[in-house]
């Protein structure tokens, strides 16, 4: 190669480089635009919850047929003191004693009429009555209601535990617990039944039945202190019940625990006389009436630390008559808590943040309110 040909080999591959020098960068532009372009289209979403109304059940008075369903909205700060009779045409029936909402439905539980009331949430229509009587006509009286995959369970009165289909709203099964059963809830795939014996005074029962959900057989009767009633799971499986002993309060009402995984009561609180509660992220609110001395205390328990952390939830000075009924709104943690005054006139709704302060009260709702339904709406916004 002379001197000429090597010169002219230089600059041919100088120009090759700059050429590949070229392509390459076009490659890395376009390489760019396309991530810009990938994270322009990349867009992130939530989803948000609130609460646009209130349920309230009131019980009404035994043997007198007035159960009442009330709606507040909160769009339009309005109440409907009997929705139920609006959107029916016809009364609840006599003496609501439990109601939760499953899916689209409210699930009513109306104890001496002997019947589950299933309610379209949005419209307060009526779906479906399912009675609950045994074979020869005999009122069962239905009294708390539970749901997990897709079936509803039902203690009763007469010592039976029922299972609702909640897709074709029919009874599928019918299993036999304890004496009056007073209350239930789920937790480590097994039903946990009260046996308060309420129906054989003074003659008390004193046991929790646990039924797995699989065999929906009886297995086990857990003994507990005298009239057990109210009972509620917490996120760790930890079951708690409250007794009321013999005579409102007398021995005092017991506030115990119960492991799910071995089936055993592991803690009785002694410090902690408990009439009804309810758990909101691992936090209960409890709260106590004395009869005799017509005072009440509401107090907070952490289920995580199993210790009172509040003596006195409400902070701000509001008195209530006679508790009857507690809720916590799950999406922003406020605490409902029902006031049945004399138990012949009607009762308030008062709503308190976290913190025990008193946001607002709605009264005159209905005669002994019991039970409160946090109605919501979802939407998925970007951001």
């Amino acid at each position: 190669m002379n001197s000429a040909q090597y010169l002219y080999f230089i600059k041919l591959i100088s120009s090759r480089r700059k050429v590949w020098g070229l392509l390459v960068l076009v490659v890395l532009c376009l390489s760019a635009c396309d991530d810009m372009e990938d994270k322009e289209r990349k867009t992130n979403y939530i989803t948000e919850e609130s609460v646009t109304g209130v349920y309230v059940l009131s019980e009404g008075l035994f043997n007198s047929n007035n159960s009442t369903l009330a709606y507040y909205d909160f769009d339009t700060q309005t109440l409907t003191s009997d929705q139920f009779l609006v959107a029916n045409k016809r009364g609840l029936g006599d003496t609501a004693n439990d109601m939760k909402l499953y899916g689209s439905k409210l699930y009513i539980v109306v104890n001496v009429s002997s019947q589950i009331e299933i309610v379209d949430v949005s419209t307060g229509k009526s779906l479906k009555r399912i009675p609950m009587f045994n074979d020869a006509g005999i009122a069962r009286q239905p009294r708390y209601i539970d749901f997990a995959g897709g079936n509803a369970y039902v203690c009763s009165f007469d010592g039976t535990l029922a299972r609702i289909d909640t897709t074709n709203l029919s009874i599928t099964g019918i299993t036999q617990c304890g004496r009056n059963p007073d209350g239930l809830c789920i937790a480590n795939g097994k039903i946990y039944v009260s046996n308060s014996g309420g129906l054989d005074f003074p003659n008390y029962d004193n046991t929790v039945s646990v039924v797995p959900i699989s065999t929906f057989k009886e297995t086990k009767k857990i003994t507990v202190s005298s009239n057990p009633s109210k009972i509620e799971a917490d996120s760790q499986g930890d079951v708690y019940v409250v007794s009321r002993g013999d005579n409102f309060g007398n021995p005092p009402y017991k506030f115990q625990k119960i492991s799910s995984v071995t089936d055993e009561l592991v803690h009785t609180f002694d410090d902690i006389q408990a009439l009804n509660f309810a758990i909101n992220n691992d936090t209960a609110y409890i709260y106590n009436y004395d009869f005799s001395n017509q005072s009440c205390w509401v107090k907070v328990f952490d289920c995580i630390e199993e210790k009172i952390i509040s003596d006195n939830f409400i902070t701000d000075g509001t008195e209530l008559a006679t508790p009857y009924g507690v809720d916590v709104n799950p999406v922003n943690g406020d605490v409902y808590l029902t006031d049945a005054k004399s138990y012949v006139i009607w009762g308030d709704v008062l709503c308190f943040d976290r913190k025990g302060k008193l946001k607002f009260r709605i009264q005159s709702i209905g005669l002994n309110p019991n039970k409160t339904i946090f109605v919501g709406s979802k939407k998925t916004i970007q951001i």
